[in-house]
């Protein structure tokens, strides 16, 4: 190379709102159809280690044999590992280190090292193991203890530094919050509507028209506020305050505003504390699963990021639990209803647990990453990587691709982004897909009237009580299996499994109804809507969250989460404030068979527009989500054909995965893609 020539130098990148850029330097490879955003001599680059090509130079091994050249516009002879994150027709997962020789590789992560006062050696081998993490067992550059490490984190993921694990749980009790309210609503609707007049019943002269809608009204206020304000506050409060910040400030107005919701004496002034509720559950819903994703291994990330579902489902329990505790408390001196103000109140108790332990958690790696502070997210992976090469191999990787991935990041308006950018609106899609069915599946319109429900088949209220506590109790145990399955199997078989079981169970329920006999009837409706939560529990149950925290890239991840809650909860609230009404126009067997219809309809969109993300890191996502949506659905369509064939009609023509990494093209297809295997499943993701 000639010494006269300089070198690009690139600030992280600029579309990321970075606000203290590191300097890195790039090679030509990584930099080819970017713009440079620094210029720097060659001798400065050289002195941190940088090994640079300029277009038209050769490019050898370390045996100094000649593997490629580059010019301007074409990179470098032979397939290229750059994708194109807009279209990726062909379906292929590239690597961008692959298109590196290990000592560019080395050089690149040492200079960053360097640049941002790291450890420099950590780095070298952490670039090197980023670049080919299936071939460290031949890496001479690895001493026995580094690949020690990596041998045992390959065979056995879950053991993880007790950091990570605290994290997760600690963030994931503010679930809890929003579970209780979901569930301690419907105890505390067998009270205060009478009292305040509005119940369906019997209603006030005054309410006697529109007594239904007010009540549906109130229940539904915080996730009304979630949809209109409370979710889209995620973004500035992320930016402001982090991800620890935020997750206090709203723990601390969900504590707030449930002793609020308590002290209230008219309707209308309990919908506005439980609408000001919404702005604790809307950001906060958004922001602990993005916390999670972003601090946890690809290969567990799923079963650690729905302990958010887990903790849903058991603030659910909870709910049930205070509602049978204080249904018997009687009124004291100037206190009416005292009973349902302390149901309600004590939905903001996990809040308290949440405010006293997440300043003691480390910040998220990428977060801090996002607003140039390296040396802190270095100190933060290490803590929850335990080990130096781990959290190197992690920072450097997650650096690169997100330099891939500032190509096609504008970062003008993140919010038409989400819809302009190709890779970012089959995310929304995807993401719009679970969230959606996750209201439309029927599971809030029975959380939220449980009580109502089983009243209405012949329960007397404390029957109907503890029969609601067995639903959140079922809510919460089958949550595990979903833990437990949902890397091992993804995310999409989960929900493509137990959507038509879901739906035909809500038939059944409906159609229960037509029994005659009280006893047989109970004991139907009973049954059903018991089956019917233990497959929601194990499917639809934990997959939104953990797919719509992953499946944005860094840069449009807060706004991306805010819209995917916003649907979530402005169907939420849709379904809170429709369903007294439906019970009474459909009557509940045409309740039940609404939401069984929407269950069908939602299997087949899953079928043909959810991408699956299991096993992937969060940047490797950009290129699975880079696929066409029309190359997806036309894969599903074979896939479905295949099986049919295979398991039927007993063909032996080999199944072709969707996904295609580019060790196959290089004549090790068999042995590379069984080594991708361990790390990502990919072969059950395709199915």
């Amino acid at each position: 190379m000639s010494d006269s020539n300089p070198t690009r130098l690139t600030r992280s990148a600029m579309g990321h709102g970075y606000r203290h850029q590191s300097t890195y330097p790039l090679t030509a490879a990584m930099t080819e159809g970017k713009p440079a955003t620094q210029h720097v001599d060659l001798a400065a680059s050289q002195a941190e280690g940088a090994t640079v090509l300029q277009p038209g130079t050769a490019r050898t091994s370390a045996e100094g044999t000649a593997i490629g050249s580059e010019g301007p516009g074409h990179g470098i002879k032979g397939p290229s590992h750059k994708l194109n994150l807009n279209s990726n027709e062909n379906a292929r997962l590239a690597n961008p280190l692959a298109d590196l020789t290990d000592e560019e590789v080395m050089a690149g992560a040492a200079a960053f090292a360097s640049a941002n006062n790291l450890p420099v050696e950590a780095f070298r081998k952490g670039g090197l193991v980023a670049k080919r993490p299936n071939a460290f067992e031949n890496m001479k550059e690895l001493n026995e203890s580094d690949k020690e490490t990596l041998r045992y984190e390959d065979s056995h993921p879950y053991k993880q530094p007790w950091v990570l694990y605290n994290l997760v749980i600690a963030c994931s009790v503010a679930a809890a919050v929003q579970g209780m309210d979901e569930s301690v609503i419907s105890g505390a609707q067998l009270f205060f509507p009478q009292q305040f007049g509005i119940s369906s019943a019997n209603p006030s002269p005054k309410y006697a028209h529109n007594a239904e809608y007010l009540e549906g009204l109130v229940n539904g206020a915080p996730y009304l506020c979630c949809a209109i304000i409370g979710c889209w506050m995620t973004a500035p409060l992320n930016r402001l305050f982090g991800r620890r910040g935020t997750i206090f400030i709203t723990a601390m107005i969900s504590f707030l505003t449930c002793i609020w919701s308590a002290v209230t004496n008219t309707w209308w002034h309990l919908f506005i504390a439980r609408f000001f509720l919404g702005f604790g559950i809307g950001p906060k819903s958004a922001t602990v699963p993005i916390f999670a994703a972003e601090c946890t291994p690809a290969r567990i990330r799923g079963s650690l990021v729905m302990q958010w579902q887990v903790w849903t489902a058991f603030g659910i329990m909870l709910g049930y639990c205070a509602d049978l505790i204080f249904y018997h408390v009687p009124d004291h001196p100037h206190i009416t209803g005292l009973n349902w103000r302390l149901m309600l109140a004590s939905a903001g108790i996990p809040a308290l647990f949440v405010m006293a332990q997440v300043f003691f958690l480390p910040e998220s790696p990428r977060w801090l990453m996002s607003k140039g502070k390296y040396e802190k997210a270095y100190a933060s992976m290490l803590r929850l990587r335990g080990n130096d090469l781990l959290a190197a191999r992690d920072l450097y990787y997650i650096f690169v691709l997100l330099e891939e991935e500032a190509a096609v990041v504008s970062g003008r308006n993140l919010f038409l982004e989400i819809f302009t950018i190709p890779r970012n609106r089959r995310a929304m899609i995807g993401s719009t897909i679970v969230m959606f069915g996750q209201q439309f599946c029927g599971v809030n319109a029975i959380v939220y009237y449980t009580a109502t429900i089983f009243t209405s088949t012949g329960f007397s209220e404390i029957s109907a009580l503890l029969a609601s506590f067995g639903f959140g109790l079922i809510n919460t145990v089958f949550a595990i299996p979903g833990m437990l399955t949902i890397d091992r199997f993804g995310r999409r078989p989960l929900l493509l499994i137990t959507f038509p079981i879901m739906s035909i169970l809500l038939l059944a329920t409906g159609m229960s109804f037509y029994i005659p006999g009280r006893t047989a009837r109970i004991g139907c409706i009973t049954l059903f809507i018991y089956l019917y939560d233990c497959f929601y529990s194990s499917g639809e149950g934990p997959v939104p969250f953990t797919y719509s925290a992953e499946v944005y890239d860094l840069s449009h991840r807060e706004v991306g989460m805010s819209l995917a809650t916003a649907v979530l909860w402005g169907f939420n609230f849709i379904v809170a404030f429709t369903f007294p009404k439906l019970l009474t126009a459909f009557k509940p067997q045409g309740a039940f068979g609404w939401y069984a219809a929407w269950c069908a309809a939602l299997f087949v969109l899953i079928l043909f527009f959810l991408p699956e993300s299991k096993g992937y890191s969060l940047e490797e996502l950009d290129q699975v989500f880079s696929v066409p949506t029309g190359v997806h659905a036309k894969y599903q369509l074979y896939n479905l054909k295949w099986h049919f064939n295979h398991y039927v009609l007993r063909s032996k023509e080999p199944h072709r995965p969707l996904y295609r990494f580019d060790e196959d093209e290089d004549g090790a297809g068999v042995a590379a893609y069984e080594n991708k295997e361990k790390r990502v499943s990919h072969h059950e993701t395709s199915a």
